[in-house]
């Protein structure tokens, strides 16, 4: 991949996430932003999500004329191309929703299938993560890495639950009880690029769910990775579902999650 091209993506990806995200402060804690329901009454969007995604997929139009699109809230947009822009571009709505800080825009850009670009920008905080394939993960603007930790007992993990949680019992709530025992701590913070950033900086010792879309870990992913994390699929049948963390606390946890032992 040419290396002047992938500056240039990466900059402007940059540029366009504090965009995005000086328009969520500009709504944050009003009145004004537009509460809607999607599959379900606690599956919520605003029109802060729609106006963010709008001003992202008309950027990267307008510049990258060709590149696919891949968006939460509009779907798929001439998708066939080497590059595909996976953008959320408010991740943690129900966060925001109630006026709590943590929520953020990520936007990841694959090539040929395979993530290239990862950024993820965190405004009422002001915290950018970023990474490219093989050149490392950042957190404004510091190298990063994965956290070191190897016994649970010493660990602080993060998780979310599925929108559906209340009428399907797969719900995660039995994998929180088989963990929490083991644990020090248990932080749900309701964005899950944010949690995977946290865990590429080890701020948070490792990560899991399931019921995940593209657009939630496109971004966060390649941060874990590119700060020397490991990303482990734990199961399959209910869309994306992941283990993130350094590779021996990735082994525990999805071994633990599949109640086998040590």
């Amino acid at each position: 991949m040419n290396k002047e091209l992938t500056d240039d993506i990466l900059r402007n990806a940059m540029e366009w996430a504090r965009a995005a995200g000086a328009i969520q402060l500009n709504y944050f804690r009003t009145n004004d932003i537009g509460i809607e329901t999607k599959t379900s009454v606690h599956d919520v969007v605003t029109k802060v999500d729609k106006e963010c995604e709008e001003f992202l997929i008309g950027m990267i139009n307008e510049t990258y004329p060709g590149h696919g699109i891949l968006g939460e809230e509009s779907g798929s947009h001439d998708i066939d191309s080497d590059f595909l822009w996976v953008i959320d571009p408010l991740d943690g709505t129900n966060n925001y929703s109630q006026g709590l800080p943590i929520f953020c825009v990520s936007i990841g850009i694959k090539y040929r299938g395979e993530a290239l670009v990862g950024v993820v920008y965190v405004p009422y905080i002001n915290e950018m993560f970023t990474a490219v394939k093989g050149r490392g993960a950042y957190f404004n603007g510091n190298r990063i890495n994965v956290g070191e930790k190897t016994r649970l007992n010493e660990c602080v993990l993060a998780t979310g639950f599925p929108y559906d949680k209340d009428v399907n019992p797969d719900n995660n709530v039995n994998n929180v009880a088989s963990l929490i025992p083991l644990i020090r701590g248990l932080r749900r913070m309701g964005a899950a690029a944010y949690d995977l950033c946290c865990v590429g900086a080890g701020f948070i010792d490792a990560y899991w769910e399931f019921n995940l879309q593209p657009w939630d870990v496109c971004a966060g992913e390649l941060i874990v990775r590119e700060a020397g994390g490991e990303i482990i699929p734990f199961r399959n049948d209910r869309n994306i579902g992941i283990v993130a963390g350094n590779h021996g606390l990735c082994r525990q946890i999805y071994l633990r999650l599949h109640n086998k032992n040590m």
